[in-house]
């Protein structure tokens, strides 16, 4: 399948004071880092998620953002944005990460296996760091959301490395799709995918997928 590259690691280089956000600080000035590093369960090694309400665990382990997206961006506003800019994990290139499939697999590097699990919510944190009026509004009417990895299997992971995508679900619903408009069709496909066992929905969707249904009388 498609080959792309992994063009930065990124772990958090200080905790800055958010006194408006739920918990003071936050984790969210990512930048890179240089030479092999270590991803575990819970994602890079040494880096942090300050609030483990809406970030961080299992299924959020790692977030990845494409190169193409932050190109958009720094189009759009005007100044360079380096990895770690979006607080994400992972900078990719030849990867669509906003398109990726929801439990499509990644493996990067040598050993390291990802899966795809669910979009970026941009909140209010993103926006007071990123500096950009209506950041929030503006991040989620565009779709480039970027996607949260699950770590299927640990190992070690440097800038430079080949990603693969080894494994597409044949529902074939991105994050990206699902942020954006999830409709009943697309919540009863990824039910049906998840009770078939080709995917593993992380917990967060049933919530969701029960307000779509509701929303539509079912």
């Amino acid at each position: 399948m498609s080959a792309a590259s992994l063009l930065a690691v990124c772990r958090v280089h200080q905790l800055l004071p958010d006194p408006e956000g739920s918990v003071g600080v936050t984790a969210i000035d990512k930048r890179p880092i240089e030479g092999p590093v270590k991803v575990h369960k819970l994602g890079v090694h040494g880096d942090v998620q300050a609030s483990r309400i809406h970030h961080g665990g299992e299924d959020q382990a790692l977030y990845a953002y494409s190169q193409a997206d932050a190109d958009y961006w720094s189009a759009e506003l005007g100044r360079e944005l380096l990895p770690g800019a979006f607080g994400e994990n992972l900078r990719v290139a030849g990867i669509d990460a906003s398109g990726a499939v929801i439990g499509e697999r990644w493996k990067i590097g040598l050993d390291v296996e990802v899966e795809v699990t669910s979009p970026r919510t941009p909140c209010a944190t993103f926006q007071r760091v990123f500096g950009e009026p209506q950041w929030v509004k503006r991040f989620s009417e565009a779709g480039r959301v970027g996607t949260y990895l699950r770590v299927i299997r640990t190992g070690t992971i440097s800038a430079g490395d080949h990603i693969h995508r080894t494994f597409v679900p044949r529902h074939g619903i991105t994050v990206g799709q699902w942020f954006t408009e999830p409709t009943v069709e697309l919540a009863q496909a990824l039910l049906d995918a998840e009770a078939d066992g080709e995917i593993r929905l992380q917990e967060d969707y049933h919530p969701e997928i029960a307000k779509v249904m509701r929303r539509s009388g079912l």
